[in-house]
């Protein structure tokens, strides 16, 4: 119970409290905990699906496993709508949080939804460029750095993406003062976050002297003041999808895409696993999915492959 704080005095909430007057409770439980609005929206949206799903005034001390499950099953069969994996897996997660949250306030002696089995989620396998299409988009992006009118942001952008594999909130957040050219360690970047919540997101990157150079050159040029790339997120995207279409690449280039690539050519380069993790700013728990999925782009069983396998002694 401990690291969950207690349920707020402001609202009154007993087993006899209805599932939707608690509501407003959890979502304040939410903010609180420094959960993004987006996350706090998705997560009562999905508690409001629920609660549409029960008979009117379900109290939440009345609420049992068996009706979660039956939810469950109407959103995957019955609702008439395509329910994603990774959507049921959210909805589970939603539903999950805030019975626990009901749970360790003393609301509800036992949890409902502490039975109903987790489903993760494994998204589809990304799109990653391979050495050659990582080879023939550099040169693309070079090539307007010796234009009739040299123009030094797309292969500044390009290049920094598939070297530190940040993502594009963090490379639209990412300010001057955020890179350092002079560490004693070598130039380098930081990312930060300005949600408190988000701190462990936070991380130095090493950037190569290649893009230390067309930094310099991009910086001549554009003379940003605050964020380096002071433009929507939808141009640098179509910064991006250019630079394809000129390197004569089909795929179409995306931050995601960098970013997958870059973590992909660091997987096979020898780094140490845990050191690729924290390149990319994800938990221990993101990573499973993500060290399955690299594997997998790399040729290699994953672990969960190599434990299912039968012993040598045994074919």
């Amino acid at each position: 119970m401990s690291g969950q704080p207690a349920i707020s005095s402001s609202f009154h909430i007993t087993p006899d409290t209805t599932v939707e007057d608690a509501l407003e409770g959890w979502i304040l439980f939410l903010k609180d905990k420094g959960r993004s609005d987006h996350t706090v929206k998705a997560f009562a949206g999905d508690l409001q699906l629920f609660i549409n799903h029960l008979p009117v005034g379900r109290k939440v001390g009345d609420v049992t496993t068996k009706e979660i499950n039956d939810f469950l099953n109407w959103l995957q069969h019955d609702r008439g709508v395509p329910c994603s994996p990774k959507s049921l897996s959210r909805r589970i997660t939603s539903i999950k949080s805030y019975f626990r949250w009901l749970n360790r306030g003393g609301i509800v002696i036992a949890d409902p939804a502490e039975r109903v089995l987790q489903q993760s989620a494994v998204s589809r396998f990304p799109d990653v460029l391979t050495p050659e299409e990582t080879a023939l988009a550099m040169d693309a992006a070079s090539h307007w750095q010796t234009s009739g009118k040299p123009d030094a942001r797309p292969a500044a952008l390009l290049s920094l993406l598939l070297t530190t594999g940040i993502k594009k909130g963090e490379c639209l957040s990412l300010k001057i003062n955020h890179v350092d050219l002079e560490a004693a360690d070598g130039p380098q970047i930081f990312v930060r976050y300005s949600n408190p919540a988000n701190r462990y997101k936070e991380r130095k990157i090493p950037v190569t002297s290649d893009w230390v150079q067309i930094y310099r050159e991009y910086l001549a040029q554009y003379k940003p003041v605050d964020e380096i790339f002071p433009w929507s997120p939808r141009r640098l995207e179509y910064l991006l999808e250019d630079i394809g279409k000129a390197a004569g690449i089909e795929k179409h280039i995306s931050f995601d895409m960098c970013r997958w690539t870059c973590a992909l050519n660091d997987w096979q380069s020898g780094i140490e696993k845990e050191k690729v993790r924290q390149k990319l700013g994800i938990s221990k728990i993101q990573w499973r999915e993500i060290a399955f999925k690299l594997a997998r782009l790399a040729g290699e069983s994953s672990d969960e492959e190599k434990a299912e396998e039968p012993a040598a002694s045994a074919v």
